[in-house]
């Protein structure tokens, strides 16, 4: 099963996910990640690096701009919030019917449907978001079975 995780620019949430999601799920997953507004070959901030040591998740990335061929290549597509998940099905509305925000994928009803966005805060704000990633994918292995 491919899954392509997204956010804005590839460095934090979207890495952070994809990270989590091949640590958890033992090969039983094909991860990607990419941003919107990615610029194409940046590293992971220093923070979501951090935060992945932390949790002994050893993770490499350069990020990548959003393309056609991931949108095609993933069975699903779970953006990190609604702007995400619109701008996609806007730009690319064959893959409408894959694409959700991880939230509402993997949380019956929920009151938001954004994951924090740590971009430029403090160690302990990427720590808050790698927590809130977690207990998603989490939920999200539980549902792809």
């Amino acid at each position: 099963m491919n899954i392509l995780f997204v956010c804005t620019g590839n460095t934090c949430r979207s890495p952070m996910a994809e990270a989590v999601l091949r640590h958890k799920g033992k090969d039983k997953f094909d991860v990607k990640s990419a941003g919107v507004f990615a610029m194409d070959g940046n590293d992971a901030s220093f923070q979501t690096k951090e935060v992945l040591k932390e949790n002994d998740i050893i993770h490499r990335h350069q990020s990548s701009s959003l393309s056609k061929e991931n949108l095609d290549w993933a069975s699903y597509i779970f953006t990190m919030t609604s702007n995400h998940k619109r701008a996609i099905v806007d730009q690319y509305p064959h893959v409408a019917d894959k694409v959700f925000t991880l939230k509402e994928f993997v949380i019956e009803d929920p009151s938001d449907v954004d994951v924090s966005d740590p971009y430029g805060g403090s160690v302990d704000i990427y720590r808050h978001t790698y927590r809130e990633l977690d207990s998603l994918i989490e939920e999200l292995m539980k549902k792809l079975g």
